[in-house]
């Protein structure tokens, strides 16, 4: 009866270490589809960076040649506005040098 009672106990004790390896290689089984699933993630989100990366690269380089235009474009609006001051001030001076010839004529013509 003790030889029963013994192999009976051997039996429990190899069944319940085939349950514990079981749950141990399901364990296991989930560890490594987690850890693909996190891989594939990781894939994804260092392709997307890498993505990003160029959209924003390119988006740098667009406001480069856009900040170099506006550049320009202020040194020729800057051009234009001496222009038309010197053309104001030419405009003047002629205005003046046109009323002292008629002036001049004026006085000759009354005075002399």
């Amino acid at each position: 009866m003790d030889y029963e009672y013994q192999e009976a106990a051997n039996r429990q004790r190899a069944l319940q270490g085939v349950a514990v390896l079981e749950r141990t290689s399901q364990s296991l089984a989930r560890s490594e589809q987690t850890a693909l699933e996190t891989e594939r993630i990781g894939t994804e989100v260092l392709s997307e960076l890498e993505s990003q990366r160029e959209s924003l690269l390119r988006t740098r380089q667009r406001l480069e040649d856009a900040d170099e235009e506006l550049s320009q474009a202020r040194r020729v609006l800057n051009k234009m506005y001496r222009d038309v001051i010197t053309n104001k001030i030419l405009l003047c001076l002629i205005i003046i040098f046109e009323l002292a010839i008629l002036g001049g004529s004026i006085y000759h013509k009354f005075l002399s």
